[in-house]
């Protein structure tokens, strides 16, 4: 790929990267946590504001100096997907303005029992089966999804690790231009649950040998020195990490140079509790220590509430 060329401007027509309004669109699927992500955007001092009129969209972000989060679904009035788009593509052509679109999932089996547990109507389908309306409104905001700047999973995220996720991509002022453009996300997680909707990057860590089969390593996760001495001393993880390390090294840049701003790396095992979480922690180590913003996640570890208050990453040698 090409670098795009660069473009010179007046030094009193730039726009600091730290000075740059943010605008937020959170959209998604009813019940996938959009409020949450809303919630917090709140609290990291966002003006928000929950399903305007579509066509005031961009009246609103013009009529405010303060950074905004919008949330905008199938309930929003005027909604439609390609309306949605082009006011995205529009308000991205303002230099002083920094528009990104955030899409909210769940799988259905998640969203369904999250309807039976509150016993509320989906939206889009009042008299009939609540399955009815997920299934039309993926259909409808399918392109919405494929055009998100970030999509969260959030079918087995808990809320302080949605809390965390959104602190880190949007609580601070980065610029737009080197690694600071761009935040990474490494998730471990478990073959069996599925692949990460979100993953840009699978490395598969079932080849290595398996702690699980330790009686002592069994009960313990890859957060623990021994269960990490273990799976050091397989005599293929050191090219394994150092070629994953190097795969990654290559990919990152250019996720930037194709205007990326979030990345997700998942790494997988058999359970989810002992290799993947040690090579995320790893992979994570490398990238704060080579300057990428980066949160580390274990996906398996939070369903089983496994996770220490406080998890330091191995470091690297």
């Amino acid at each position: 790929m090409t670098a795009p060329p660069s473009i010179t401007t007046s030094p009193a027509m730039t726009t600091p990267p730290d000075r740059l309004q943010r605008l937020v669109v959170v959209t998604g699927l009813s019940g996938a946590g959009k409020q949450s992500i809303l919630r917090i955007l709140e609290d990291l001092g966002y003006e928000t504001v929950d399903n305007p009129p579509l066509s005031l969209l961009e009246e609103m972000v013009s009529r405010s100096h303060d950074n905004i989060a919008v949330g905008i679904d199938a309930r929003t009035r005027g909604f439609d997907d390609a309306a949605v788009l082009e006011a995205m593509e529009r308000l991205r052509a303002n230099p002083d303005l920094r528009p990104e679109l955030v899409y909210a999932w769940a799988d259905p089996p998640a969203l369904l029992r999250r309807y039976t547990e509150s016993r509320r109507r989906h939206p889009l389908a009042p008299i009939g089966r609540v399955s009815e309306g997920i299934d039309l409104e993926q259909r409808i905001t399918a392109r919405l999804r494929a055009s998100a700047d970030l999509m969260i999973d959030t079918s087995a995220l808990p809320l302080p690790s949605l809390r965390r996720m959104i602190e880190q991509h949007f609580g601070g002022e980065a610029g737009r231009s080197g690694q600071a453009a761009l935040t990474v996300s490494v998730l471990s997680f478990a073959y069996p649950s599925g692949l990460p909707q979100e993953a840009d990057v699978v490395l598969d860590g079932r080849f290595l040998r398996n702690p699980h089969y330790d009686p002592a390593l069994r009960p313990l996760t890859g957060l623990d020195a021994s269960v990490g001495a273990y799976i050091e001393a397989d005599t293929d993880y050191p090219r394994f990490e150092a070629l994953a390390v190097a795969l990654i090294d290559l990919l990152l840049p250019r996720f930037v140079l194709e205007g990326k701003k979030y990345a997700t790396i998942a790494i997988g095992c058999t359970g989810g509790r002992h290799r993947s979480v040690f090579i995320a922690e790893r992979v994570g180590a490398h990238l704060r220590q080579t300057g990428w913003r980066t949160t580390i996640a274990h996906t398996e570890l939070a369903r089983l509430h496994l996770l220490p208050d406080s998890a330091a990453p191995h470091p690297l040698p």
